[in-house]
């Protein structure tokens, strides 16, 4: 899952940052054009694209902050919901989401969780779910990604 704008400014112009940024570096620039052909993405909007050099089937983006730069608890949750129901639709087991807007966005980590949390609860998805927290300063290339596991939860 990448946590993304609206696609409104293309992606090559912009600083790569927390996942997109560790996505570029591993994953290579492949899925980021991909997504440029997607259009712009209505706010909480949810695409696929394929994985680049990273050993999953794709990645959903989701359009988690608006124009501003700034996340919310509309766009978190739509953002949630539609990529749930897009991971649905392609009948992925499993996914793995960043705390949606809570880096560039500027949300408050806990509270993106508790949205974030609450909207998976309410999902139709019947495979597991992993909330990843990305520390600040963290290595993206060390053992687990820069990354913490909140939790795990098999609906």
């Amino acid at each position: 899952m990448n946590a993304w704008n609206r696609n409104f400014i293309p992606w090559w112009l912009l600083l790569p940052q927390g996942v997109s940024g560790a996505i570029k570096r591993r994953g290579g620039y492949e899925p980021f054009r991909e997504l440029s052909r997607k259009g712009i993405l209505p706010l909480g909007g949810a695409v696929l694209t394929g994985p680049g050099r990273l050993p999953f089937r794709g990645i959903i983006h989701v359009a988690g902050i608006g124009f501003l730069w700034r996340s919310s608890e509309e766009s978190i949750r739509k953002s949630v919901h539609n990529a749930l129901v897009l991971a649905t639709q392609q009948r992925f087991r499993s996914v793995a989401f960043p705390l949606i807007g809570a880096g560039t966005g500027g949300g408050q980590s806990d509270r993106v969780q508790a949205i974030m949390e609450d909207e998976i609860q309410k999902s139709g998805f019947s495979g597991e779910v992993l909330l990843v927290r990305f520390r600040k300063g963290s290595e993206p290339d060390g053992p687990a990604n820069g990354s913490q596991p909140i939790r795990s939860e098999t609906n």
